[in-house]
């Protein structure tokens, strides 16, 4: 049976994702991918709508993606909104222009299944065990946490607190000010009460943080040590205290000394500031010498889906 080639979509809040793929009865092997600063949130995530500019610079790169797969002679197209499109009032609107212009069917998913998939991705990873794992993902719309091993999630919630509202709603000034973080980790301790109470049901030992700001963070830590990260890996350890030495240089820097950091990105630098507020409010309730940082997430875990359907068929038919 030939392997089938499969295209996944991802269009998060802050960056949309291309994954182009050949899938095999067990994994998949990645013909190209590619990320683009698309910030479908920037100005209007507050007042949930899609902006008529957002939504160019969104058609633009999708109208780049849809070459590229109709390049590759791909006919399968996985393509998922999540935050800034399911909050939008003009969201369904979008996604019929979507289908309009591009012939891709748009699946808008809610905070739910969004965390399954990022639990999948996360798993399909190898970055779990046997213990109990928190697991974060930080969009630019929302925040996915779940709770589990590499068998079963136990616990998963989504909360619409994801980087481009943080910087919305406290990152006046650059650098932070000491006074806006107070106000967000007293906005932190509100919002997400239903996780600290998980917490402490649950008791996670360890904390994985999922692609994005992860990503990042451990690319400056690896950066700061002068290591270098394997292609093949696809979880790394950020030590605690690497993360929080990086937190507090974020957190002093303007915006033209953070991009000075070795292994920043000029597409995250500025939420990664309170998204690394985040992080540090969150490590308050879980202990460990390290953060586990996978570079799987929710595009992976749609693979993982299609990896499994594909397993299922091939079973049948033999």
């Amino acid at each position: 049976m030939t392997n089938r080639k499969a295209a996944i979509i991802d269009m998060g809040t802050n960056t949309f994702h291309l994954l182009l793929v050949e899938l095999n009865a067990e994994n998949f092997k990645t013909i190209y991918k590619e990320k683009i600063p698309v910030k479908i949130g920037q100005g209007g995530i507050s007042n949930n709508i899609i902006t008529n500019a957002a939504s160019k610079r969104a058609f633009h790169t999708l109208g780049h993606f849809k070459n590229l797969i109709d390049g590759e002679g791909i006919t399968d197209i996985f393509a998922f909104a999540t935050s800034a499109v399911r909050n939008a009032e003009n969201g369904l609107v979008f996604v019929s222009e979507i289908k309009i212009k591009f012939d891709i069917d748009v699946h808008v998913i809610d905070g739910d299944e969004e965390a399954q998939l990022i639990y999948e991705g996360i798993r399909f990873s190898g970055a779990l065990d046997d213990s109990t794992h928190l697991m974060m993902d930080i969009g630019g719309g929302s925040v996915e946490f779940i709770i589990g091993n590499h068998k079963e999630a136990f616990w998963k919630q989504s909360f619409e607190i994801g980087g481009q509202r943080l910087l919305d709603l406290f990152h006046y000034h650059d650098p932070i000010l000491d006074s806006e973080v107070v106000n967000l980790n007293s906005f932190l301790a509100d919002k997400l009460q239903p996780l600290i109470n998980a917490i402490e049901l649950y008791r996670p030992g360890k904390i994985v943080g999922a692609s994005g700001t992860f990503d990042t963070l451990s690319d400056m830590y690896y950066e700061s040590i002068h290591g270098k990260k394997r292609v093949q890996e696809l979880a790394f350890q950020l030590p605690r205290l690497g993360f929080e030495s990086l937190a507090s240089q974020l957190v002093s820097l303007d915006k033209s000394a953070r991009l000075q950091i070795p292994g920043m990105i000029p597409m995250r630098v500025d939420m990664i500031v309170v998204a690394t507020c985040l992080i540090t409010y969150i490590l308050q309730y879980v202990s460990g010498d390290y953060l586990i940082c996978s570079s799987y997430a929710l595009k992976e875990g749609a693979i993982s889906r299609l990896v499994k359907a594909d397993s299922l068929t091939s079973a049948i038919t033999n």
